[in-house]
């Protein structure tokens, strides 16, 4: 062995040795159990960032211990290719997006590698590749016949100036983020998955999976959003609207009917149309122009509670169902026309955005609930003003709680077919349509005759041109008659091609299935490998995508289930969504108010004599910085690290090590670079110890059967690491505390004799095990210490360390010994031995007996296998 631990060249040797041996590329053996460890794969932005790192360190630890656990382990790794970024970069840049994405992908390709991460690479996916695209296209048009997904006119966000829609938090200030141009509610023809008709399955199976957190699965439950309501009909009043009809609402809280004041509906109501033609000339003006801005405003509900409340009255009026009296017609911003009936039912005491509006408004408030607050509702709101309660002002239900009052009044609606309770989820069809290039083409063709018609399966894939070079205004395939002047399927007639591309969360929604075949031509996957590997033992990935990601993944399971694919109803057992990393920030305050933030590298900080920062530099300049505290690691904040360069600096394996020891998986991580160089140093003793024993010469075997006491404690020592990591790798995912046991076993090995054959069969024992239980985590360092302790066959090979229980027994224990509660000094007594024999060595300690000279002993406390308190006074 080298005398220096020179983690560059021990790296390199063992990847490539990985590379020769094909040893991550794996198959189906059955028989054999399988491991199908998976991260969320990357969107090929580049450069990888410390937040990718720590989650394919994790996957990787977990990946490796299962495979020494003797399993059949697939950790396989793609790129979620398609999506805006590509695009912006490519108007940036004048590159077609094809290009950026392609270089990201070899880039950040040979950055992963350098991890020496135990993924079979030759599973890649890409999902901007039409091998790939082809079969959500294929599944499309499977889905589009079966009326799974279907076509209607959705309210989006549009950009006039870009001519796209916009996704929510595209939409800064009621303003495009690229243009700044004012936005505006449109109406356009879009796909939709029904994914409502997969609700209620969505909801309960969530019930099948112990494995997940109950944070992210009570945010699928409030995202699904079951609840049981009425359905309630506001009859037309027809002396004002001037036709028969009624105002559907949908209201989870029934018991309040009776203190409806008003109603309100949004701009895009049937109502709100008739009322333009109902008013005067300056009236329907002020009203239309409202209309617009209301049509301008967001789409999202999060906006929409925190936005002021405005409104405008209409002429018209609607009949209460169970009283008769007339209610009067308001359009109000604070209603969506996509969410329920477009219309509310308002009830200014119960309901806080309606006492917001009431009160702006001067309409009346009607107590009909009484609440922890009292039969009143005076200003200000208060949230006791929601409670359910008996109630009060409500003619023949007075005294009902909400379960009587809910039954009572549906039984009065049904009486007059004005209303009935129904079930209703928060949860919206998926809109899939997106006004952008770089995207999978939406396999449709539009055909004067026989309408919406799907591409035959033969003319898969709609290939997607890789040489455009989008300039921000609108589809390119919009403007591109070579790629959407087609010919019917059906009829032969002259056709249009869809030029509107899918959500890239399409793609991300059935990668992990893809893995188990990625060659297969006959299909979206193979049937056999997928259901091999499936579902996915343990997935990983940022609770960012707890929502989105995972609901739709699940749902596209289930598609792809009852389409004969594959027979699990889950895509995956557990979850384990990992922390952040953080890191310090730094900023100067510029002239116009701003703040400059500096990274971290450039900074010097200053500290107290108990480490505490004081103060901090710039490097630069000497001149100081404000502190800003710790925050994600971000382009915003400049506080990110390279990977890269900690990667050219320390190795790999530093790198594995502080992430996995800074921090259990699931919690922050804060970076530091001294706990970088205390990773390394601790490399460099296990690097130290092993070059010291084989230079030595390797030792004979032990024989555990003639260890003296000394040694007996080392061994116990190793099977004691042994014992707690087993337990923190393999049960509890909390690999920092499995590396804090080989520490203390570091500890012990380094200052154990090395004197005899025995000494050194056992420090033998001691450096494997350090080799085995590191080797999930760095794996790279424990190849080589493997390698030079004397072992033909690859780390990666061996098996996961046992607990020799006998090992574990102590022929001694050592007792601490207080009097009166006070330390004075330790015993030294067999395992075995009495309560009443360790009293009596405890009274013969010289310590014991000065302390307790001239008093007399009243009680002695024998904690076993712990301590001995003598109470004497």
């Amino acid at each position: 062995m080298h005398e220096n631990y020179q983690p560059r060249e021990i790296e390199a040797a063992a990847q490539s040795h990985w590379d020769s041996q094909k040893s991550f590329v794996v198959s189906e053996q059955p028989g054999k159990d399988t491991f199908y460890c998976l991260s969320m794969f990357p969107y090929p932005s580049g450069k990888l960032h410390m937040g990718h790192v720590r989650n394919y360190t994790i996957g990787d630890v977990i990946a490796r211990y299962q495979r020494m656990q003797g399993k059949n382990v697939l950790q396989p790794m793609g790129w979620d290719a398609f999506g805006m970024p590509a695009e912006n970069a490519a108007m940036k840049n004048n590159v077609a997006p094809a290009k950026w994405t392609y270089e990201n992908i070899a880039y950040m390709k040979s950055q992963l590698k350098s991890l020496g991460l135990a993924i079979d690479w030759s599973r890649e996916v890409t999902t901007c590749k039409p091998d790939y695209y082809r079969w959500e296209q294929w599944l499309f048009t499977r889905l589009f016949e079966k009326g799974v997904i279907y076509r209607k006119n959705g309210t989006v966000n549009w950009d006039p100036v870009d001519q796209t829609v916009l996704a929510n938090e595209q939409v800064i200030d009621g303003r495009g983020w690229r243009s700044g141009a004012l936005i505006e509610k449109r109406e356009i023809p879009m796909y939709y998955f029904k994914i409502t008709a997969y609700a209620d399955e969505l909801l309960s199976s969530l019930d099948d999976l112990p494995g997940w957190p109950e944070q992210v699965k009570t945010m699928q439950r409030n995202w699904i959003g079951k609840s049981r309501g009425m359905e309630v009909s506001f009859p037309y009043d027809q002396a004002s609207i001037g036709q028969a009809g009624a105002m559907k609402v949908f209201t989870t809280r029934p018991d309040t009917l009776m203190g409806a004041t008003y109603v309100a509906v949004a701009a895009e109501h049937p109502l709100a149309a008739i009322a333009l033609q109902k008013l005067p000339a300056d009236k329907a003006a002020e009203l239309q122009a409202f209309i617009d801005e209301c049509k301008r405003g967001g789409v999202a509900e999060a906006d929409i509670a925190t936005q002021e409340k405005k409104g405008l009255p209409t002429p018209l009026f609607v009949e209460h169902p169970l009283t008769g009296e007339k209610l009067p017609v308001w359009v109000a911003n604070y209603v969506l026309m996509n969410y329920g009936e477009g219309a509310v039912m308002a009830v200014p005491a119960h309901d806080e955005r309606d006492f917001e509006f009431a009160a702006k408004y001067g309409l009346p408030v009607k107590p009909v609930v009484r609440t922890s607050a009292g039969d009143e509702t005076p200003a200000p709101w208060q949230p006791a003003y929601g409670e359910h309660g008996q109630l009060i002002n409500s003619g023949e239900f007075d005294g009902l709680d909400f379960p009587g009052a809910f039954d009572a009044i549906e039984v009065a609606l049904q009486k007059k077919s004005l209303g009935q309770a129904r079930t209703q989820f928060r949860l919206r069809d998926w809109g899939i349509s997106r006004q952008r290039y770089w995207g999978c083409p939406i396999p449709i063709i539009h055909c004067p005759s026989c309408g919406d018609v799907p591409v035959p399966e033969d003319q898969l894939p709609v290939v997607l041109p890789e040489d455009v070079v989008p300039d921000g205004a609108g589809s390119p395939l919009a403007k591109m008659p070579e790629f959407y002047e087609c010919s019917c399927p059906k009829c032969g007639a002259a056709a249009k091609r869809e030029t509107d591309t899918m959500d890239t969360f399409v793609e991300s929604s059935w990668y992990f299935a893809r893995y188990a075949s990625p060659t297969y031509d006959k299909g979206m996957v193979d049937p056999a490998a997928a259901n091999h590997w499936l579902p996915v033992d343990q997935y990983i990935g940022g609770i960012e995508h707890a929502i989105l990601h995972l609901l739709y993944a699940r749902f596209f399971h289930k598609l792809m289930r009852d389409e004969g694919l594959v027979s699990s109803d889950e895509p995956f057992k557990n979850l384990l969504t990992q922390g952040m990393v953080v890191a310090e920030t730094y900023y100067r305050t510029t002239a116009n108010g701003g703040k400059d933030w500096f990274n971290p590298a450039d900074v010097e900080v200053e500290r107290d004599a108990k480490a505490k920062v004081i103060g901090a530099r710039l490097k630069s300049d000497g001149q100081p910085v404000e502190i800003g505290g710790t925050e994600k690691m971000s382009k915003s904040k400049n506080n990110g690290v390279d990977p890269q360069a900690m990667i050219d600096a320390y190795g790999a394996d530093t790198c594995r090590l502080f992430m996995m020891f800074a921090s259990p998986p699931d919690m922050s991580l804060e970076w530091s670079d001294s706990g970088v160089e205390g990773a390394s140093r601790f490399l460099r003793r296990v690097w130290r110890l092993g070059q010291a024993h084989v230079n030595a010469g390797l030792p004979g075997g032990l024989d555990k059967a003639s260890l003296n006491d000394a040694q007996k404690e080392v061994r116990r020592a190793i099977h004691l690491a042994i014992k707690q990591a087993s337990q923190d790798v393999g049960q509890h995912h909390k690999f920092n505390t499995a590396i804090a046991a080989v520490m203390t076993l570091m500890n012990v090995l380094e200052k154990a004799a090395q004197d005899t054959d025995q000494d050194r069969a056992l420090l033998h024992e001691g450096l494997e095990t350090v080799a085995l239980l590191l080797a999930p985590i760095t794996p790279h360092i424990s190849h080589e210490l493997w390698r030079e302790l004397g072992h033909a066959d690859p780390v990666i090979d061996a098996s996961w360390p046992k607990v020799d229980a006998d090992a574990l027994v102590q022929d001694s224990l050592q007792l601490v010994v207080q009097v009166n509660g006070k330390l004075r000094g330790h015993i030294d007594v067999p395992a075995d031995a009495s309560r009443e024999a360790v009293e009596a060595t405890a009274r013969e300690n010289e310590n014991v007996l000065r302390f307790t000279e001239g008093l007399t002993i009243r009680k002695v406390i024998v904690v076993p296998g712990k301590l001995v308190n003598i109470v004497a006074n």
